[in-house]
């Protein structure tokens, strides 16, 4: 079967996302999904995503990740959908949509996406990390030397070494001010670094204002791939009202028989 397929990306945290209303792609099919966001033999991504129909929302997200498996929360790919049910003129500069941590809320306006994210309840200060779900698990530490860092070799430590199987992100930090952080991450599924994470530098923004190091409650996180906007309220020691604000773009349109 001959699949259209469109190319985005959000801060080059990039996605093959595909219209799946009609429901005819395999996802159960694991290889296929690794196989489309294979950089050498695909079409190459970070994950992918199908929008397909909702009962009352606007529509639903099923998120993948380039190993193949349905995952949980991705930000960035939040904000990307949006993007694209604009394009396919489902919404036009607001929505409602259900992925797997539950309904979210988004508005688009000249290629930025503000996506509301879950509510984070639970923020543990351990040793010398914090670690936080912000629809996805993140483990958030400071690190000297940020550019220099081999985040490949030291978030896969951590991730296999303190988190096992089912693993976490891990988030690398550097203050640059109160309000402004530099962040690198190591994303599980993906087992590399992106260039951003949308649920990372949610949980990076949280952190840090749970640990301090800034009273503010817009954040400016730049990642490798450009920066984000992440705003929150805090009530006591929990966080809501959480929106992660940033570009979302089109870069192309194929076709691939699956």
């Amino acid at each position: 079967m001959l699949f259209t397929f469109y190319k985005y990306q959000g801060t080059g945290n990039d996605f093959v996302i595909i219209d799946n209303r009609l429901d005819k792609f395999p996802k159960n099919d694991t290889k296929l999904v690794h196989h489309l966001c294979d950089r050498r033999f695909g079409v190459g991504a970070d994950g992918l995503i199908l929008l397909e129909n909702h009962p009352t929302a606007d529509f639903k997200m099923v998120y993948f990740n380039a190993d193949g498996n349905e995952s949980s929360m991705c930000g960035n790919g939040g904000r990307c959908i949006v993007a694209f049910a604009n394009f396919l003129g489902i919404i036009e500069d607001k929505a409602t949509f259900e992925a797997i941590d539950g309904m979210h809320y988004a508005s688009i306006s000249d290629k930025r996406v503000s996506l509301q994210m879950q509510n984070v309840d639970d923020v543990s200060q351990l040793n010398n990390y914090v670690f936080l779900d912000t629809g996805s698990p993140h483990h958030v530490q400071f690190e000297n030397e940020l550019q220099a860092l081999d985040v490949k070799e030291k978030g896969a430590a951590i991730r296999y070494g303190k988190y096992g199987k089912s693993g976490s992100n891990i988030n690398f930090v550097e203050k640059e001010s109160d309000d402004i952080f530099a962040v690198r991450t190591y994303e599980r599924g993906v087992e590399d670094e992106t260039l951003s994470c949308g649920t990372g530098v949610t949980a990076v923004a949280i952190a840090m204002n749970h640990l301090g190091e800034t009273n503010g409650n817009s954040i400016l996180l730049k990642t490798q791939g450009g920066e984000l906007n992440v705003s929150f309220d805090k009530d006591g020691g929990a966080y809501k009202n959480i929106f992660l604000e940033g570009p979302a773009v089109q870069v192309f349109k194929g076709e691939v028989e699956c």
